[in-house]
């Protein structure tokens, strides 16, 4: 087991989904031929003044107040000022030393057990443009040439600094989820980390337990939550190795591949670059008071956490099971429509946390995108209570089902898997296993109870799986004995 202790921390940014930019009117849609979403503004053309977007200083405000963040009366925007191709101002407008929502926190859950992660601050900056560097690999340094697109460049985005309290990868993945389904359901951003309007960089050192921090090493633009527990868990296993190796970490910003699941070198050594931040000249402080704080925080919705402590109260639902159905505002309604149309809360949980979990998982699908909708699952539900199909054949007929798109109760009939109740034929089925495991019979009436399970199973086998258990137990019993 290790010595050291990881010691991590998230920067996220989070594209907000306003319909025009930060600072002009040019519209934000995604996927928009280059370069056709843009305006003398957000290509930083001589004589042109940025006008800040109220929408999206109050969507920050949101997410601070859901971070539990304080929001500061007095905040200003600041000139980042730097020259890179995909930013056409050189400098990027953003706040610096006054942020809008500073010292919050979140509660996660990671195995059972609660983690509070401090943030640092929620601030107000516009997005860059895209550079796409043409070569083999899509990287700079392979690259023949590059191109920018500036339809990105001034999208409101909000960066959410942690402190440095994650301490694992499995920490790390449970705040991003956290965070995400709680920018999800503000309804602030659609927070799809493979179209770019959620991504994260990671700051990741080790260190023994009550130590000073360790050398530092930054990842960046991980895009989805998988890479960033893959990069940190590879950065944390790399890091190990040095350190009791006796050798240095170097302090360097670095690339995750997703092929491989390694880190490389980006920059082998970090600059103390300068800014030369100044207030934004043309544009006004943001004094929020308390009635437009009170406001927007009398507006929020039901976050997560308080979501599936309700779901759990009300219907007496496992952890587990909260943290699925209560996991967004859409799997919320799917599981109060599975109840409209029928189906008890245990069985709506059950069905959502294990088949349909599988079933989405392994589509890809999001649960507003399930193929099977909640009436057809309370029907199958229904069908396996009234007798109709056995447990096990409508767990299989569901994932079949979902991957054909058919109605898994009109499968059930397609496939003749209507499930055997008649006490006559199945009582001459299992006298013809017995007949042909006379040695185990025997073992059962000489005590061996273990041996029925067995013995079920055959008759279940000779019926294809198609006769009802209970059925076949009360018979199997009854002529064990008899």
């Amino acid at each position: 087991m290790s010595t050291y202790e990881a010691v991590i921390g998230l920067e996220v940014h989070v594209e907000l989904s306003t319909r025009s930019k930060m600072f002009c009117g040019c519209p934000t849609t995604f996927g928009a031929e280059p370069n056709t979403q843009t305006c003398p503004v957000c290509l930083g053309q001589p004589g042109s003044l940025p006008v800040p977007n109220r929408q999206a200083i109050e969507n920050l405000m949101k997410i601070g107040l859901a971070l539990d963040c304080q929001v500061a009366p007095h905040s200003v925007f600041h000139r980042k000022n730097y020259f890179y191709p995909d930013m056409p101002k050189n400098y990027q407008i953003s706040q610096y030393d006054l942020p809008l929502c500073i010292d919050g926190s979140l509660e996660v859950d990671v195995n059972g057990s609660s983690k509070r992660v401090g943030i640092t601050r929620a601030h107000m900056e516009e997005d860059t443009g895209k550079s796409m560097h043409v070569g083999a690999t899509g990287r700079i340094a392979d690259a023949k040439h590059s191109l920018v697109d500036y339809n990105r460049a001034g999208i409101p985005l909000v960066e959410i600094v942690s402190e440095p309290d994650i301490r694992s990868a499995e920490e790390a993945q449970a705040y991003l989820t956290e965070l995400r389904e709680i920018v999800r359901t503000l309804g602030v951003s659609d927070v799809r980390m493979e179209e770019g309007s959620m991504r994260c960089d990671a700051n990741i050192s080790l260190r023994k337990p009550g130590a000073a921090f360790g050398t530092k090493v930054e990842i960046k633009n991980l895009n989805s939550i998988r890479s960033v527990a893959r990069a940190i868990a590879f950065e944390v296993d790399r890091h190990t190795k040095l350190l009791e190796a006796g050798e240095p970490v170097v302090q360097e910003t670095r690339h995750f591949d997703e092929g491989s699941g390694k880190t490389s070198t980006m920059r082998s050594k970090e600059e103390a670059f300068d800014y030369r931040y100044f207030p934004e000249p043309d544009l006004v402080p943001i004094a929020a008071d308390d009635a437009w704080i009170g406001r927007l925080r009398a507006s929020l919705p039901e976050l997560p956490r308080a979501r599936r402590d309700r779901l759990a109260s009300e219907h007496g639902l496992t952890a587990e099971q909260a943290v699925f159905v209560g996991a967004s505002a859409g799997s919320v309604r799917y599981f109060e429509d599975l109840l409209a149309a029928g189906a008890s809360a245990a069985d709506a949980a059950k069905w959502m946390a294990g088949e349909l979990a599988r079933a989405l998982n392994t589509s890809g699908h999001d649960i507003e995108d399930a193929a099977i909708t909640p009436e057809q699952l309370a029907a199958l539900i229904k069908a396996v209570h009234d007798g109709v199909v056995n447990l096990n054949t409508a767990k299989t007929v569901f994932l079949d089902a979902y991957d054909e798109g058919k109605d898994p109760v009109a499968l059930i009939e397609e496939r003749g898997l209507t499930q055997v109740s008649d006490e006559d034929a199945i009582g001459s089925i299992v006298e013809e296993v017995l007949a042909d495991n006379a040695e185990m019979a025997a073992r059962f009436r000489a005590g061996e109870e273990k041996v029925f399970g067995a013995l079920m199973g055959q008759v279940m086998k000779a019926t294809k799986g198609q006769a009802s258990p209970p059925v076949v137990q009360k018979i199997l019993r009854a002529k064990l004995k008899g």
